[in-house]
């Protein structure tokens, strides 16, 4: 049964409405913003928690559970009072009347704003080949991570029952596509898996006979890096057993394997049962319809083009902030998101303070950090580069920082103890559905 529900002002004596569309760091970060400021905040979003991104690898990898990265997002709004959040996927935006229609299973709910902050983020890119997503799924959410946590245990499993030389040597390789930081620290931590945290653990396989392949389109690894960097990380990934595959593309992808093509036209095949996608990214499909709405094309990326305060043209009342925004070739990183969610949410302050003029957002750059191994980072803080144990241990402290919440800071240290000063994972356990669900026309009770 479908049941509609409206949220409708009721008269002029309300607060000022600002509905957020996502609980990611820029909507959350633009909520707490507006904990002061004579207005009620509405936080819609598909999924309950606020997701530390970064840090997704680490749950892949049986490093960290799910919920010491993605806190509930009502247990972190909950002192604030003018704060509310509604479980739902948006499915329509009506800039004329100003409401956000979402819908959480049979229920569909109409929410009327006065401010929108559109922070929906975004997903992973397959360059057109969205079929590649059901053997080489990405990493951007939960469920991508516990997904593909299955699958790497999982497969070290069935390698270890598998009798033919072959079949168990496609088990025992992992392909991991992009060598940006996400793919980077993906394949050196699988690497430690294998070499370090599995060595005792089989009877019949070698864990350290694992193949961890990290293949790229472009020349370098961590490309966005100073090119110093990117060959420290390149060296160290080297020394923990990462193959790095460099100026290939990925032109198919199969239950089995992976196919590639190099730069001199060279068609190579990879027999390998788990992929990782870490190759690009997709803004929110929601920024094709806000910006169909709005008339105003989309860029490559998705993202949606704003004016320099970060709102949408001819719509002052609207931002689009995070990485769903096209604003001066800004990264999709973390920091943007954070620092154009305070912003929107400052612009809405200084509005209702009786400010006209628009303030252009000006993004402070703190720099880059990729953590390759245990005891290994690479940094990038303006003109500082650092790597090794330093670069590390100060990776340790940002992240340890941004995290959410005490009591996680707390459990991440713990889980962090437990992996670096030792040699354990704490978080190793999969699900069923997770790791031995079939794939349609596989014959093997795993995925991928």
């Amino acid at each position: 049964m479908r049941t509609t529900l409206r949220r409708v002002q009721a008269n002029a004596d309300e607060p000022h409405r600002v509905v957020i569309i996502g609980s990611g760091f820029a909507g959350l970060f633009a909520a707490r913003r507006l904990a002061r400021a004579p207005v009620s905040v509405t936080v819609v979003d598909q999924t309950m928690h606020h997701l530390f991104q970064p840090l997704l690898y680490q749950v892949a990898t049986g490093i960290l559970s799910e919920g010491e990265i993605a806190p509930a997002t009502r247990d972190v709004l909950r002192r604030q009072a003018n704060a509310s959040v509604i479980l739902g996927r948006v499915t329509g935006i009506d800039l004329e009347a100003r409401t956000v229609t979402s819908r959480a299973i049979d229920r569909e709910l109409v929410t009327s704003y006065d401010s929108l902050i559109v922070a929906a983020g975004a997903g992973s890119s397959y360059f057109g080949h969205d079929e590649f997503a059901t053997h080489a799924p990405g990493l951007k959410t939960v469920d991508d991570a516990l997904e593909l946590r299955g699958r790497i245990f999982g497969a070290f499993e069935m390698a270890e029952i598998e009798n033919d030389p072959q079949a168990r040597a496609a088990w025992l390789s992992f392909v991991i596509v992009g060598a940006g930081a996400t793919g980077v620290e993906m394949a050196g931590q699988i690497a430690e898996l294998a070499h370090k945290t599995l060595r005792s653990d089989f009877r019949h396989i070698n864990p350290a006979d694992a193949r961890i392949l990290l293949v790229d389109a472009g020349p370098r690894v961590l490309p966005q890096f100073d090119e110093r960097l990117s060959h420290k990380a390149a060296d160290h990934l080297r020394q923990i057993g990462v193959e790095i595959h460099l100026n290939v593309r990925v032109t198919g992808v199969d239950q089995s394997g992976i196919d590639l093509v190099t730069e001199d036209a060279e068609h190579q095949r990879i027999e390998a049962r788990t992929k990782v996608w870490a190759a690009g990214v997709q803004a929110s499909s929601l920024g094709a319809l806000l910006a169909d709405a709005a008339g105003v094309p989309l860029d490559r990326g998705g993202r949606v083009p704003v004016m320099p305060n970060c709102s949408l043209s001819g719509r002052p009342e609207v931002f689009v902030v995070g990485d769903m925004m096209s604003l001066r070739d800004l990264p999709g990183v973390a920091e943007v998101a954070l620092q154009s969610g305070r912003h929107a949410a400052g612009e809405i302050e200084r509005r209702l303070a009786g400010g006209t003029a628009p303030a252009p957002f000006r993004y402070r750059d703190l720099g880059m950090l990729a953590s390759i191994s245990k005891n290994f980072a690479v940094a990038e803080l303006g003109p500082i580069r650092i790597w090794g144990l330093a670069g590390w241990l100060l990776w340790l402290f940002v992240h340890l920082t941004f995290l959410t919440g005490f009591k996680n800071r707390i459990s991440t240290l713990f889980h962090w103890a437990v992996s670096f000063i030792g040699r354990g994972r704490a978080e190793r356990t999969t699900t069923v559905r997770e790791s031995l669900v079939p794939v349609p026309g596989d014959d093997q009770l795993h995925r991928g």
